[in-house]
């Protein structure tokens, strides 16, 4: 039985990103066995995954900020011990930085990443056993994809498949807007959220992540009697998805999370550029707008409807 592991740690979008390439090992190893290495606040995505075997969670960012504490130095001791007990065939670190490659280091096994000249940081590269030469300029998906093909020795063929699955849910008519993201250039206005509602005539629901997000949240549900969810975990959100007439969102993780359930998803576009980082082989899933052009309130309802 063949034996692989993947390190994808973070962020959520990139997680995301990663699952059609280990979909496509599944596909083209058979009856391969399939570890994931992934930051905690995202382990359930991988948990998602029907080919994922085993979800390994590591804490770097919880770990870096309390190293001088005894039981930080037990949870990353404990983590090596996990990593090295297990013999693998290939460890492919689709992340490439050095934090990941470290990762990578600690387990057992023919370690692959990306050459100096693909990898984001290029200190990840000679950690690796085997570098592999990747453009740049492709989607993260396809990165991703090509990645794992070359490691693993297959050829990437057809479309993404990003392997999630939640339990069926049923639809309820309601319209997610998830209008927060990490950067406030990447935020859509929200005058056009509230014109969005109003021409969808449809309920609207809206998740949040912090106090900022929860407020502004509140401001475009009081202006069209939306709700305001409670806060929800990722598997939470991933149901409500999943049984959405539409959602909609913003350049976050979660956007991307909905597109790869099935959900029908239109990702909104403000200062980041789609054909890169962009909702992408989702077939009920879209992009609008562009860095540097805000999208306006017709196109994204055209997208929807």
């Amino acid at each position: 039985m063949t034996t692989i592991l993947f390190v994808k740690t973070s962020s959520l979008g990139d997680v995301v990103h990663n699952c059609p390439a280990v979909s496509d090992a599944a596909r083209a190893l058979p009856g391969a066995a399939i570890d994931w290495v992934v930051e905690e606040p995202f382990a359930a995505i991988a948990r998602m995954h029907r080919s994922v075997r085993r979800v390994i969670p590591v804490a770097i960012r919880r770990w870096r900020s309390s190293l001088w504490r005894r039981d930080v130095w037990r949870e990353i001791s404990a983590c090596r011990r996990e990593l090295a007990a297990q013999r693998y065939d290939a460890v492919v670190d689709t992340q490439s930085l050095f934090k990941s490659a470290l990762i990578a280091r600690a387990a057992c096994g023919t370690r692959h990443g990306l050459d100096r000249v693909s990898a984001r940081e290029w200190l990840a590269a000679p950690l690796y056993d085997v570098r592999h030469a990747i453009p740049r300029d492709m989607h993260a998906v396809e990165r991703n994809r090509r990645l794992a093909a070359s490691a693993l020795g297959f050829s990437v063929t057809g479309p993404p498949e990003y392997g999630l699955h939640v339990p069926a849910a049923h639809g309820s008519g309601h319209v997610v807007f998830l209008t927060m993201t990490s950067r406030a250039d990447k935020l859509w206005p929200e005058a056009r959220w509230i014109e969005l509602a109003r021409s969808m005539r449809a309920p609207v629901v809206l998740p949040w992540g912090s106090e900022d997000e929860r407020m502004r949240a509140q401001r475009i549900a009081d202006a069209i009697g939306g709700t305001v969810l409670p806060r929800r975990n990722l598997e939470q959100l991933a149901k409500i998805f999943v049984a959405a007439r539409a959602v909609v969102g913003v350049d976050t993780g979660l956007t991307h999370l909905a597109a790869a359930l099935g959900a029908p998803t239109v990702g909104i576009y403000c200062a980041s550029d789609p054909a890169r980082t962009g909702i992408y082989g989702a077939p009920r899933a879209d992009n609008v707008g562009a860095r540097g052009r805000a999208p306006e309130v017709a196109e994204v309802l055209r997208r929807i409807e």
